[in-house]
């Protein structure tokens, strides 16, 4: 390398010239590029999967946030740990513009199977590293009477768990770097698959700061999914994601108002930042179900894009859901032969809840006219003997309610002990039930946060399968199990 001086009018410029005919910064750039936040599966089904990454300067957070950076990738897969008759997707860029995210859908695999991938990555095709070895299953689909274990998940609060505020301290335990505690219980534990609710990340939270810009709402996931705890986890265990009002917009958002962010930017920002869609879909719809086997399907449904104003006075035109999401959700439930059917909600649907909160179905001012249709279909349609049942997020403390109706719910309660709190219970006047009529079998009685797990079981002999509701919080402790075995199905 040589230096060489030039000088013009007002300026004295020293300009570095490699004696090769590379750039000097060729080998820093690509020793530079990572991929500090891991890769992700989502979306599994019999056949396909959504696999993503995101290509960063490094593995240091800088001001707060994991700045990205622009190379090439591809994933490359196998039935094989050791990569053996390996397939690549093809190749793509890590653009500003999409946040320097590789996302590829991938299709025609087999069901029922294990496989293995990573990332192939560089500053360009000729200088290219190789990721961690990651792993998912692909679902097995309605001939199979498989047993099948999954987590539900909410409320991931970045800020509480690392900062604290007022009352709720912030966590001290020397893992702290790591991240969430939870993570690592569910990892040991060996799901088959992960369901985040929704507020998987806060935008308003902490409020002085709130997010409002799109790089501001970008930082939020990077600041999330960079903690080592995330990455361990979803290089193991593929990925299901809603979304909710704080990784939407903010606390009990609708989509009205001027308000910043914007409805729109929530929706991209989702989109963008976790395996949802296939990034190539154009108009892509974030309500779906999945046939998991022959004893499981699961119905995901979308409760911000859609719905009404949340100060509308309530009754038969006021929806969360929106007239065709409605009508796809009943049509397909009537369609299903899966011997358990669970709804998973972002928001709850039986409570109790606050009463001052309007912004969900059991709210007594929010959307209650359209949940309390639901369960009457519900209930006309012989649900209450189909093996149906509800399952939400949003709420920050675990409980198993049932409905005046007769159909259960079961809240997943806050991931973080920061977030968590104890609930309103029926006959509370604070509450969305001040008449108790729902009948609450479980509510924590201290306040810690957690996950819900839930276990389908085939059935030995003669018997029918069984379903497992159990509560653990974030060290794996025990905290209520509640088994149902099938109802017969005609």
């Amino acid at each position: 390398m040589r230096l060489t001086f030039k000088i013009t009018k007002n300026f004295l410029i020293l300009s570095l010239i490699c004696a090769v005919g590379t750039s000097c910064f060729s080998k820093s750039a690509l020793y530079d590029i990572d991929r500090a936040q891991g890769e992700i599966s989502g979306e599994p089904t019999q056949s396909s999967i959504i696999l993503q990454s995101r290509l960063t300067h490094g593995r240091s957070l800088v001001r707060g946030d994991m700045p990205g950076a622009r190379g090439v990738a591809c994933f490359e897969f196998s039935e094989n740990p050791n990569f053996h008759n390996s397939i690549k997707t093809k190749w793509m860029q890590a653009l500003p513009e999409h946040d320097y995210i590789i996302k590829q859908k991938v299709k025609k695999l087999n069901s029922g199977t294990r496989y293995y991938y990573r990332l192939l990555y560089g500053t360009n095709q000729k200088s290219i590293k190789t990721g961690k070895t990651c792993t998912f299953k692909t679902l097995d689909g309605p001939d199979y009477e498989t047993e099948i274990t999954f987590v539900v998940v909410t409320g991931m609060n970045y800020n509480l768990f690392h900062h604290g505020s007022g009352s709720r301290f912030a966590y001290k335990g020397p893992d702290k770097h790591l991240g969430y505690p939870a993570l690592k219980t569910i990892l040991d534990m060996q799901p088959d698959f992960f369901v985040g609710t929704g507020d998987n990340v806060y935008y308003d939270n902490p409020g002085k700061t709130a997010a409002k810009t799109r790089e501001e709402l970008r930082k939020k996931w990077h600041e999330q999914l960079v903690q080592p705890r995330y990455i361990n986890l979803f290089a193991q265990i593929p990925t299901y994601w809603e979304k909710d009002d704080h990784d939407h917009r903010y606390n009990d958002c609708d989509n009205t108002g001027d308000r910043l962010p914007s409805s729109a930017l929530g929706i991209e920002t989702f989109i963008e930042q976790v395996p949802v869609v296939d990034s190539t879909e154009t108009k892509p719809i974030t309500y779906r179900t999945y046939r998991i086997n022959k004893l499981l399907q699961i119905w995901l449904v979308e409760g911000r894009d859609y719905r009404s104003p949340n100060r509308m006075p309530d009754g038969p035109d006021k929806t969360i859901w929106g007239k065709e999401q409605k009508q796809w959700l009943k049509r397909t439930l009537l369609d299903s032969n899966a011997t358990f059917k669970i709804l998973i909600s972002p928001t709850p649907m039986v409570g109790p809840d606050d009463a001052y909160k309007i912004d969900n179905h059991t709210n007594l001012k929010g959307f209650k006219y359209e949940g309390d249709e639901f369960f009457s279909w519900l209930g006309q349609n012989g649900f209450l003997k189909k093996n149906f049942y509800i399952l939400c997020g949003d709420r920050h403390w675990q409980y198993h309610s049932v409905h005046p109706s007769g159909f259960e719910e079961f809240s997943c309660g806050a991931l973080v002990d920061a977030n968590a709190r104890l609930g309103r219970q029926p006959g509370d006047p604070n509450s969305t039930d001040p008449q108790a009529a729902v009948n609450q079998i479980y509510t924590q009685k201290k306040i810690s946060g957690g996950f819900l797990a839930v276990t389908v079981k085939p059935g030995r002999e003669k018997q029918q399968p069984d379903i497992l509701f159990a509560f653990y919080d974030e060290r794996g402790t025990s905290l209520y199990i509640h088994k149902k075995t099938a109802t017969k199905q005609q």
